[in-house]
């Protein structure tokens, strides 16, 4: 089976990754396993970078940052840069424009294109997500740990959206055919996505319980739209990350 890096089609270029419940730890992942020079960062307020990835931190402020974030990539295999924070512990984002001006300092450039407040699945509100231009794969990503869990606020980012994506209600389990519409749905995954190539995420797979779930929730996505030809389960509990992958 192809590395997860090739079947995320992330060998090179600017990839999004967007959703709920697992894109800080795809982009992670991604980073390490590139052998070439990367990027990491995001167009939202982001989450300090663990100190585990051992990136080359680039804080500053945007009229610097651009230079600043050059020199570190010439002399750094992986850098993460962002503005000043913003909120507590979380660093500002960054817009289009500017990420446009650092991206060919990279082989690949990780972008975080949106939040979710640690909730398992979400559906983006109106000014969601922020996909920067020149984007060439995105990756919508939700928690397979959702399937099965009342949908409440605990769970799911912008509840009212996901209720209109998916036609559940409130309170009603969460079924792999609602996960399947939020992957596929153009209020959903699809959303903003243009031209890039899509490959949806579902993460947290994390037993066998949980991937014949997942699996028919990717088999529905791929019967509701060809806008993608597969969707990859993962689980942070395996050392490849990678669990199946459901084709056409």
């Amino acid at each position: 089976m192809p590395e997860l890096i090739d079947l995320l089609a992330a060998e090179s270029g600017l990839v999004c990754a967007v959703g709920a419940g697992g894109k800080k730890t795809t982009l992670y992942h991604l980073a390490a396993l590139h052998p070439g020079r990367v990027g990491i960062t995001s167009t939202v307020p982001m989450a300090h970078i663990p100190k585990t990835l051992g990136a080359h931190e680039v804080i500053a402020d945007a009229g610097a940052l651009v230079a600043e974030v050059a020199e570190a990539a010439a002399s750094h295999r992986l850098v993460a840069f962002a503005r000043p924070d913003v909120k507590q512990a979380r660093y500002g984002g960054l817009r289009s424009d500017f990420i446009a001006k650092i991206r060919a300092a990279f082989d690949l450039l990780l972008v975080k294109g949106d939040g979710a407040r640690m909730r398992w699945i979400k559906a983006p509100d109106h000014d969601e997500p922020l996909i920067p231009d020149g984007t060439t794969t995105v990756l919508p990503v939700i928690s397979a740990k959702a399937i099965g869990k009342p949908l409440t606020e605990e769970v799911a980012h912008r509840l009212h959206h996901v209720e209109a994506v998916t036609g559940a209600e409130y309170g009603e389990p969460v079924t792999p055919a609602h996960i399947a519409h939020l992957l596929a749905a153009e209020q959903g995954g699809l959303k903003g996505v243009g031209d890039a190539t899509v490959v949806p995420v579902i993460n947290m797979v994390d037993n066998s319980e949980i991937e014949t779930a997942a699996v028919e929730a990717a088999e529905i996505a791929l019967s509701l739209t060809d806008r993608f030809d597969r969707v990859v389960l993962t689980s942070h509990l395996s050392a490849s990350r990678l669990m199946a992958v459901v084709a056409r």
